[in-house]
């Protein structure tokens, strides 16, 4: 065989899985397979910064179902990218990070940049508590197989984030060129739903008088989709999303109540309150969707508590399906709790339900109420939308979105409104993504995310909605979608403030202190984010009237070039039906 540079090896290894983008920024101890990437069909995509490269490679991820990967450099610079590989590792997302350290024969004499303060070289230890699996590779005759390694299990079972980290002097080591010997298993089944379980939870379906569905965003594939949404229609049950779990059915399905928690409906409160089964599915009841896991807003499994004034109400069973095994039981106790790929469980479970009963249930004025639930949601927003106030309402923005995107657009937010509103009151079409960070709520994640998916999917319009503070944090995401010439739409909805903070301290201490852009003499203050994005190549929208915002989506749409729209908006909360706690710890109200 013929003797060729680790970094090349490398390269060619990621050819065969596969590997289309790799995003990151250069660095000394990575541009061996920066130049190693250079004649290869791989396409780097180069940040600014290594956190915008982080969300970027998330983005593309989520939209493609492949996994993202990341190359980072040393000490500073794998350490920017940490809240972004985190954001991934937290919402299940598979990224392999692939991180040039200092040379393996200075490790402990401190070079530059080492990260060296408790341990000699450890910056692998950074990225354990976020990651599934950190190698620190050692030999070169490793790398191979260490690659394969973090491929597999970034991706299997429950995805999330890997890092592999190399000393940089191995990149231009000599090894035999790569010939597929570590190729990624093929075929390899998830773990499926037993037959015995699948119809002990069908029977247990069957017998309830108020069944609930409650999902996650893990059932993305088309046939798990389908899978539920035949499940749900069969017998006739009312289904709850989380907010990771918004799109997986459209909002227009007759049976859909929308979210519970913090930002759901009192009407989804009543049915998660009232229902005596739950079927819980890629969920792990996270704190904003469970009220706090206050039994008088949401969820009453276990307890004896219904809702406010009411201490007769039983306890709701649960059934909890999910990949991973510590997720089962977590947040509340369950009845009857499997470990198994969920398309398959639900298809499992579907099965044994019409070998029991063949004919669907009907549940006399289910569809009727929750369709009228769902009707008055999207009507109310709209009819808030057709406000002309300026500057704008968020409802506005919201409608005009609504009304301009074709219906496979792709929304991809940050946090504040263009997360919580959205998955609260845009009704998403039918072909439409909605595209977020829920597990770390990370502000900065939209704008660069957005690049990820306009390259994992060209043909779709892609809009990053995102407020003020989120695209000040990532501003970087601009010149890198005008450099890759990819036609995403930044919506900046400029509020001149960290606005949700704002409202909770101002809630909570009467004052928003510290949460809002002022300048010198304590005007509201927000960069000339237009003019920013024309700077950068880009075009630039200024919305000054109300009918303007309409009119700039209209031509971006049509332009197809990156763009930026700047979009006042009054500093409006997101109506907040359910509980969280965090209003009460900010009020020193602890719970007992």
């Amino acid at each position: 065989m013929t003797a060729v540079t680790a970094a090349e090896a490398l390269v060619a290894q990621l050819e065969s899985y596969g590997v289309e983008y790799v995003f990151g920024t250069c660095g000394h101890t990575n541009i061996a397979l920066l130049d190693a990437l250079g004649p290869s069909p791989i396409h780097f995509v180069i940040a600014r910064h290594e956190q915008a490269a982080a969300h970027a490679a998330d983005g593309y991820a989520r939209a493609s179902g492949k996994p993202g990967v990341l190359l980072t450099h040393v000490g500073p610079g794998m350490m920017n990218a940490v809240t972004g590989v985190a954001t991934a590792a937290l919402d299940s997302i598979p990224l392999i990070v692939i991180s040039g350290d200092i040379p393996s024969y200075y490790a402990g004499r401190h070079p530059h940049q080492e990260v060296n303060l408790h341990a000699d070289a450890d910056q692998t230890a950074i990225y354990r508590p976020i990651t599934k699996r950190a190698w620190h590779v050692h030999r070169v005759q490793d790398l191979a197989r260490t690659t394969e390694r973090a491929f597999w299990t970034a991706t299997s079972g429950r995805p999330g984030a890997v890092l592999v980290n190399i000393p940089m002097d191995l990149f231009n080591r000599q090894v035999e060129e790569y010939a597929d010997a570590y190729p990624l298993p093929k075929g390899a089944a998830l773990p499926g739903l037993d037959r015995d379980t699948a119809e002990r939870i069908a029977r247990t379906l069957l017998a309830a008088e108020r069944p609930l569905i409650y999902f996650g965003g893990g059932l993305r594939k088309p046939a798990a989709r389908q899978a539920l949404s035949v499940l749900a229609e069969h017998l006739d049950i009312p289904l709850a999303h989380s907010l990771m779990g918004k799109g997986v059915l459209p909002d227009s399905h007759p049976l859909l109540l929308g979210m519970p928690g913090f930002w759901g409906l009192e009407t989804t409160h009543a049915y998660t309150r009232g229902a005596d089964v739950v079927l819980a599915l890629a969920t792990r009841f996270a704190e904003t969707d469970a009220s706090s896991w206050d039994p008088a807003y949401t969820w009453t499994f276990g307890d004896r508590h219904g809702p406010p004034g009411d201490t007769h109400a039983p306890p709701s069973r649960l059934i909890q399906i999910d990949i991973d095994p510590t997720e089962i039981g977590r947040n509340y106790p369950v009845e009857i709790g499997a470990v198994a790929d969920v398309g398959d469980a639900v298809r499992a479970i579907g099965e044994a339900v019409r070998a029991t009963r063949p004919e669907p249930v009907v549940r006399e004025g289910l569809r009727e109420t929750v369709a009228a639930a769902r009707r008055a949601v999207f009507d109310t927003a709209r009819e808030d939308g057709r406000s002309d106030n300026f500057p704008l309402r968020p409802q506005r923005i919201l409608a005009d979105l609504r009304d301009a995107l074709p219906d496979d657009a792709v929304l991809v937010t940050d946090v504040g409104w263009n997360k919580n509103g959205v998955a609260q009151c845009y009704e998403l079409p039918d072909g439409g993504r909605f595209i977020t960070p829920g597990g770390a709520s990370t502000m900065g994640f939209g704008p660069a995310a957005a690049v990820g998916v306009q390259l994992a999917r060209p043909d779709r319009v892609v809009v990053a909605l995102i407020g003020d503070g989120g695209m000040s944090a990532q501003l970087p995401a601009v010149p890198m979608a005008v450099e890759q010439g990819l036609p995403v739409i930044f919506v900046v909805m400029n509020n001149r403030a960290h606005g949700t903070i704002a409202d909770l301290q101002a809630s909570s201490f009467g004052r928003s202190y510290g949460c809002e852009f002022t300048d010198a003499e304590g005007r509201p203050y927000s960069p000339d984010f237009a003019a920013f994005g024309q700077s950068c190549g880009a075009d630039g929208y200024t919305v000054g009237a109300p009918a303007d915002l309409a009119k700039a989506l209209a031509d971006a749409v049509a332009r197809r070039r990156p763009a930026v729209i700047d979009v006042p908006m009054v500093n409006e909360p997101v109506p907040t039906p359910g509980h969280w706690n965090i209003k009460d710890i900010y009020r020193g109200s602890f719970a007992d």
